[in-house]
């Protein structure tokens, strides 16, 4: 099996998301559209062609929502299924925002962006990477190993709610997006969970590894 790292930005790194509704709809759309029978329309709440069960193009391990992009960790389940699932997703959204903001034009950087993942040590390190993100917003230091504080920071990634972080952590957040048991079972509990972001972001030499993850 393997996985990918995908990631897309909005156009000229625009904010893609506005407000909680916006935020709210990302994540329904990372559900809906993952299914090979969804159709891309900017209606809520049917947007299914047919009838009869689910058939996931990816699973999904994480992700994180920002403010003007995202972070998936996905395997396929369907041949093309990634770029598929991502066409949908793209494609679904920006449909939603232009009529929302009554806008018009491209709203993403590009179609998106999909890195292998090759090596061990890059998976492994890659899920906390996608859930350190919204640490941006209160200690940017952590990138460069600088948090002094680390129970604060644990505190404030315990307040992001879009992102498979809360439900790594045993808390029921956003259940239904993500298939977790597989990196449960490498990521342990949430001691030690916390434990290892702990030690990413107050460390000089591991938090620099986030640069070449963009």
């Amino acid at each position: 099996m393997e996985f990918f790292h995908v990631l897309n930005r909005g156009v000229d790194k625009r904010n893609i998301i506005m407000d909680d509704f916006d935020r709210a709809r990302f994540v329904h759309d990372l559900f809906i559209f993952n299914d090979k029978r969804a159709a891309i329309h900017p209606k809520l709440p049917d947007r299914k062609d047919g009838t009869g069960k689910r058939v996931i193009l990816v699973r999904i391990y994480a992700f994180c929502l920002m403010k003007n992009h995202y972070h998936l960790l996905l395997s396929e389940t369907q041949p093309g299924g990634i770029s598929l699932f991502m066409k949908k997703l793209n494609m679904g959204y920006a449909k939603y925002f232009n009529e929302k903001y009554s806008r018009t034009g491209a709203l993403w950087q590009g179609k998106f962006k999909k890195k292998l993942v090759e090596r061990n040590a890059h998976f492994m390190y890659l899920p906390y990477y996608v859930h350190l993100n919204p640490l941006d917003y209160y200690m940017p230091e952590w990138r460069r190993g600088g948090v002094k504080d680390t129970a604060k920071a644990l505190a404030y990634l315990r307040t992001y709610r879009w992102s498979s972080h809360l439900d790594y952590l045993g808390e029921k957040n956003l259940p239904s997006i993500t298939e977790r048991e597989f990196l449960a079972n490498i990521i342990g509990t949430r001691k030690r969970y916390e434990s290892e972001i702990g030690s990413i972001i107050t460390s000089p030499t591991i938090a620099p590894v986030s640069e070449s993850l963009e």
